[in-house]
Order: structure tokens, then sequence, then C-alpha cells
């Protein structure tokens, strides 16, 4: 049976080694707090987990003097976006005049990302990055303030003592659900299932969006495979998809894509199809005393843009900026917590309304096996440069994009 370890303590406490975690902890690390970040996993290897690293923490890497190496590592560059609906085709998305040093969106598994961020702050002599340590509880004083959380290691359990507790863990958040703090439930119409098809270096790479027929897929390219998201109603999974057979799955995702006809017959098996069973969510409050939740343990996020990666990325630059000064002098007040929550709040609420309209549209094309007809609004819009250069600028840089504070 194993046995309690020595409990630790550092100044910054990070629960989730994900986006949010492993760029706050290399920001304060770098500032030289301490900081320890606590992964459940014994590494980063998680697949269908979103890959899409847009221009907005692209910029982000180039003011930190690290983009360079990060473009480096294996991966895939979209500067442009089109959807097909109904056989149509319409350009929606031009990311070449933003005004960033990088006018993409890089495909990159988030395992090599999380890595690359890993070996980044493991530069910094004040950060450390525990494996396998699952989070289990929050430790509270007589106050009813943090000041740590337990967690269970190869070793046996262990507390870490901190002045400030970070979650940032996650949808699933035990930080965020050990901490009482209430939580705000969007109504969603959809889930999304995730599988691998064959890639050929002819298929097209920006043509990410196909809707027709009553469903609707996106195709995100990789080296030698499509990362395919297949939408679906809400909770249909189990009650007709997976009833209905193989088969016909396979004939649904031919008759969307013809293109995909002589390679769905790679699906071999319900266990290559993970299913995600997606959230729009928030915290009405990210904090109480001594714990902040940034990322998607504040906020859950819908798969729709890749956005929810990239907004968890802008969560802890702004609460790296912030805590910075505090952290220095072990006072961290709710007032302090308070302004990171105001700061990244409305991005927040634009990003989800705007993903909750999207949701509304999907949720009317679902099912109806009638073929589409394209909006009348995307025909006069798609045509126009401006409006391209808009939604890209949303899905590119988002909304309050924040930036690094240079030494």
């Amino acid at each position: 049976m194993a046995t309690a370890t020595p409990a630790l303590q550092t100044t910054c406490c990070i629960v989730g080694g994900g986006p949010a975690g492993m760029m706050l902890g290399y920001l304060l690390a770098r500032d030289g707090h301490h900081v320890t970040v606590l992964e459940k996993h014994k590494d980063f290897f998680r697949d269908f987990r979103g890959d899409t690293i847009h221009p907005s923490t692209l910029e982000l890497m180039y003011e930190l003097g690290i983009l360079d190496a990060f473009l480096a590592l294996p991966h895939q560059q979209i500067s442009a976006f089109t959807l097909a609906i109904g056989g149509e085709y319409f350009p929606i998305a031009d990311l070449t005049h933003l005004p960033t040093h990088s006018k993409f969106v890089a495909l990159m598994p988030q395992w090599d990302f999380l890595n690359f961020l890993a070996s980044q702050a493991a530069k910094f002599p004040t950060f450390h990055l525990l494996m396998e340590h699952e989070v289990t509880d929050l430790i509270e004083n007589d106050s009813h303030c943090v000041i740590g959380v337990r967690a269970n290691t190869p070793s046996g359990p262990t507390e870490i003592h901190a002045t400030l507790v970070v979650g940032c863990d996650g949808r699933h958040s035990i930080s965020r659900a050990a901490s009482g703090l209430p939580l705000h439930e969007t109504g969603v119409p959809i889930d999304v299932l995730w599988f691998r098809l064959r890639r050929d270096e002819t298929d097209p790479s920006n043509v990410l969006g196909n809707a027709n027929y009553g469903t609707f897929a996106v195709l995100i390219p990789r080296d030698d495979y499509f990362q395919c998201a297949f939408l679906i109603a809400k909770d249909s999974f189990t009650t007709s998809i997976q009833p209905a057979g193989l088969p016909a799955f396979r004939a649904c995702i031919a008759r969307l894509v013809p293109s995909l006809a002589d390679r769905v017959d790679e699906v071999t098996d319900w266990d290559q199809v993970k299913l995600l069973s997606v959230q729009i969510n928030r915290l009405t409050r990210w904090h109480r005393p001594g714990l902040l939740c940034i990322g998607d343990a504040a906020h859950a996020m819908s798969p729709v843009g890749g956005i929810g990666i990239n907004l968890a990325i802008q969560d802890a630059v702004a609460a790296a900026r912030i805590l910075s000064p505090v952290l220095s002098t072990s006072i961290v007040t709710e007032l302090t917590l308070e302004r990171i929550q105001h700061r990244r709040e409305l991005p927040t609420r634009i990003t989800q309304s705007f993903q909750a309209i999207v949701h509304g549209f999907l949720s009317k094309t679902l099912g109806d096996p009638a073929p589409i007809k394209p909006p009348p609004i995307l025909r006069i819009l798609s045509p126009h440069p401006f409006f391209r250069r808009l939604l890209a600028r949303f899905i590119g840089m988002g909304v309050r994009p924040e930036h690094i504070q240079p030494h």
C-alpha cells in the first residue's frame, strides 16, 4: 500500500498541464516565480485533442522569442478557410492580412505543442512539472482560503501547499468541482465524433467544413491523414448512430464528402471513433480566496472555430501579467483575481455567443436528408474581401488578444 509522501511548498500550484497551465507556468517561471505544474497523466499524448495553433498564439511565441524554434517542429499551415455547402464552395476567411508575423493557423498535435512549452519552461530553475500527479481535492485553512491541493502520485498521496492554486484542468476540472464555484450552462444541440482517414497529396487543404444531406463534417489536414470531426445531434451516438451500424456511418461520410469514398472503409471498428460531448459553460465567478480558474476550467468551449485552446492561452497571458507583481509579495487578494476575470470574461462571452449562433445553424441542418441550400447571406458576403478578413481576424486573433510584456 502506497504511503503518504512529504508535502511540497511552492508559490503557485497549477493544476493541469494543458495549454493554459503550461503557458501560465512558463510565463511565471520566466518572471522568477516558483511554479509547480501538476499533470495527472504520465505524458501529454492524448489523441483527438485540439491541435489548431492560431495566429494570436503564434504572435505570443514571437514576442517570447521562441517562434522559429516552434515552427521548426513538424506542422502544417492554413492561411485561408473554405466551406463546402450543398456542393458549392464559399471562401470565408483569409488570414494573409492579419497584423501578425505568422499569417496562418499552424496544425500540430497538441502533445508536441505541450512538450515544446515544457522544454522551454524547463530552462527556468523555478519551474517544476510533476507528471502522474492527479489532484483529488483542495486544501483549505480555517478561514476557507485555499492553501494547496491533495494529489495521488505513483509514490502515494501527497500535498502541495501554495500561495495560489490555479485550476487549469479542463472541462472536467477537479479543482473547479471542489471549489463550489457557480457554473452557468448553455444548452448545446450537437456532439462530435472524431476519427481519422487517410489524406492524399491531391486533397484540398483549406476546405475545412462540409455540409449537406443533414450532415456536417470538418476535415483538419495533417501530414498524411485528416483528423475528421463529424457533427451529430446531441446524445444521438448511442441511440441512433451506433445502432444503424458502421456501414451506414461510412456511407454517410462518403455521401457528404465524395472524395473520401475510397477510404471510408478504413473505419473498421467503433473503437476508432471517439465521442466528444460538446459543452458550452462558464463560471459566473472564476475565483475564491487562494484559487483561480482559467481556460476550460473557467469556460468550456465548443470545438467550433478551434478557438478554445487559443482563448485558454490568452487567459494564461493575462493572468501572468496581473499575478506576477503580487506573487513577489506572496499576497494575492480577491481583488487581484477579480481583475483577471474582468479582463477575460468579455472575450469569453462574445466567443461563446458566436459559437451558440453557429450551433443554432448547425442544429437546423442536422438530420434533414435533403440537399442543403447555402444561406443567401453567405452568397452575398463570401465574395467580399472585407468579410473574409473580418472573420479571419475574429478566428485568428480573437477578442481582446493579449501580449507578452518585454523584460
